[in-house]
């Protein structure tokens, strides 16, 4: 966590603001590990006197949920995950979990969203007639739908391993911050900040991984930061965002126009959001009454996501449209491709929404 990101963003306390309604401001209690300007391991918590939760850093990545303990609970594996075991012991304890366990699942989403953010860096990618950097490309695809002048701070909303936000740092000229709710990606990504080197397992097939480690360079990356968070329970104050960017992000929450709501509360007066979406709904997700879209082809919009959320994002037509957002441009069809193995590559087709808010 970078002090600087810290100071600038000044996060409340996310249990503060659920249960109580309040912004109760975090502060850094301790730090245990630095690295130049970077608090690699410490504690934050809350200020307020009733409160006084603690937040851990770890790996530089701030933890910022509103039930910390229940998540430490669940999540204690990952959280203390050795990364000093040979290729051939990690292959063997694999083998032995099995293809449905929780390592198997955590090391298949790490292969899949590294390889597109960074294997065409990789000098010995072995597929890269396949183009990664498809999610890079949609990002730059969806800058081209702004009519102004970009301005920060920038928010990137499920960041994942972390490209779009270096790729934001390089287009925009304030702080950028990634977050997201995988420790494990987000661990990934903050290699890649500290140490300018991207090391994951690559998926051949099966429970086959080869281990890849390269080095990347991002202009930028000192405006740069990673913190894990709850998109549907962000621990900032309300417009403090200039720009907002959830890519591929409201078919994988609870609650999408819980989420949209969000990015309203954070972004500041005449900020900007970029939405992109291949409204690939799951119950797994999102239960099927929340889908903007994708159900109920009875009603006016005839099931179709994406008049469904012209209407949310424009003020008078829905129930529950945006009283302070409005489209500026969508791209209809932007391609987006996910590699899960080496015979295996899904290819979507998203929407982009370029939006801008009309607060006062």
């Amino acid at each position: 966590m970078r002090h600087l990101h810290f100071e600038t963003i000044a996060p409340i306390c996310p249990r503060c603001r659920i249960d109580r309604s309040i912004d109760s401001a975090l502060v850094i209690a301790n730090i245990i590990t630095e690295e130049g300007d970077q608090i690699v391991e410490g504690i934050l918590h809350c200020s307020d006197e009733s409160c006084q939760i603690e937040y851990p850093i770890i790996d530089g990545i701030p933890i910022l949920v509103p039930d910390i303990r229940t998540f430490i609970t669940d999540q204690w594996p990952q959280l203390n995950a050795r990364k000093d075991l040979s290729a051939t012991m990690r292959s063997l304890l694999a083998d032995g979990a099995g293809s449905d366990s929780a390592l198997e699942i955590t090391r298949q989403h790490l292969s899949t969203y590294a390889w597109d953010h960074y294997a065409q860096f990789d000098p010995d990618e072995p597929q890269a007639s396949l183009s990664p950097g498809s999610i890079a490309r949609c990002l730059s695809e969806g800058l081209k739908l702004f009519d102004a002048e970009l301005a920060g701070p920038t928010i990137d909303l499920g960041c994942s391993t972390g490209r779009t936000t270096f790729e934001l740092a390089a287009s925009t000229n304030d702080l950028v911050l990634g977050i997201d709710l995988s420790f494990p990606m987000l661990q990934l990504a903050g290699v890649v900040l500290r140490n300018g080197i991207v090391q994951y397992e690559r998926r051949t097939g099966g429970l086959v991984y080869e281990p890849r480690s390269f080095s990347v360079e991002f202009p930028g990356s000192d405006r740069v930061d990673f913190w894990l968070c709850d998109a549907m329970s962000l621990p900032f104050r309300d417009a403090g965002f200039g720009l907002g960017v959830g890519l591929n992000l409201l078919d994988s929450v609870v609650s999408p126009i819980g989420l949209l709501q969000t990015l309203d509360r954070i972004i500041k007066p005449s900020g900007q959001v970029l939405l992109s979406c291949p409204y690939d709904w799951s119950t797994t997700a999102t239960p099927v009454e929340a889908w903007i879209g994708g159900h109920s082809q009875r009603g006016g919009h005839a099931g179709s996501s994406e008049s469904l959320l012209r209407s949310l994002l424009t003020p008078g037509e829905h129930p529950q449209s945006l009283e302070n957002m409005e489209i500026i441009r969508e791209a209809e069809h932007v391609s987006w491709q996910v590699r899960t193995h080496d015979r295996c590559l899904v290819k979507y087709d998203l929407h982009l929404i370029a939006a801008r808010s009309t607060k006062a």
